[in-house]
């Protein structure tokens, strides 16, 4: 079920049968000379969509900017500040909050987002703390490679030249679900080199065409799709198990 594509009366009744939502959750950045910007809000969006076609499963529509900065020396990157970034996820949550959602589920697709995540949902419970009050709803942050079973896939599938950014497995995901938009391109060299990530001119000065430690000519879309099923099985399976969570012990 899709929260964009329901009315308010659908909402209210899925809320009848159950109080967990999965927000899919990336960033719009570069991704090498083959990567298409939203690679990064597009997958956890491809995964999420497909789960729903299964399970009873709602999917909020897609947070598709985050944290970005270091990638802005690349044209069509767009960026939030970690703390624009905190504030945004902060009002995501208390507006599903006060629709009686209490699992908040984010499938998240940028790395560089995980930590500010986290610390959002830090200052959401010590909102509440300092209250004296619950919080009245659960967080929780997974990265979709991060799924039970999908990094020893793709090991399996890439043992060498995946790296940390413009991976081959991200990308073969995107040609799974939008085979016309398949780029090519000549990468020199083959497998790009890795090292730290800071400031946008000092990311463009080390990794001239975008990639860390990637090959993404390894990606096809037959391996985005075994890779989209696996993680399908999984997201199911972790998203029923939040859901079955107690609810909080708080008496009042």
């Amino acid at each position: 079920m899709l929260l964009h594509k329901s009315t308010w009366q659908e909402i209210e009744g899925y809320l009848g049968r159950s109080r967990t939502i999965v927000v899919p959750i990336g960033s719009n950045e570069q991704h090498g000379p083959t990567g298409l910007l939203g690679t990064d809000w597009m997958c956890p969006e491809i995964i999420a969509n497909e789960a729903q076609k299964s399970a009873d499963i709602l999917i909020a529509p897609t947070f598709n900017i985050g944290m970005a900065q270091h990638h802005l020396g690349f044209g069509g990157t767009i960026s939030l500040r970690p703390s624009t970034f905190m504030l945004a996820i902060g009002d995501w949550c208390r507006s599903l909050g006060a629709h009686g959602f209490t699992k908040l589920y984010f499938l998240n697709g940028h790395g560089g987002n995980h930590s500010t995540i986290e610390a959002a949902f830090s200052e959401l419970y010590a909102e509440a703390s300092f209250a004296g009050r619950p919080r009245g709803f659960s967080c929780k942050v997974r990265n979709w490679w991060e799924l039970r079973g999908v990094m020893s896939l793709v090991s399996r599938q890439f043992p060498s030249g995946h790296g940390s950014h413009a991976t081959p497995s991200e990308i073969a995901i995107t040609q799974w679900a939008y085979p016309d938009a398949i780029k090519s391109a000549n990468y020199a060299p083959r497998i790009a080199t890795s090292g730290p990530i800071r400031e946008a001119t000092d990311f463009r000065a080390r990794y001239a065409d975008g990639r860390m430690g990637s090959d993404p000519g390894l990606a096809t879309p037959e391996k985005g799709g075994e890779l989209v099923a696996a993680a399908v099985q999984a997201l199911i399976a972790e998203v029923q198990a939040f859901d079955a969570e107690p609810a909080s012990p708080y008496p009042g």
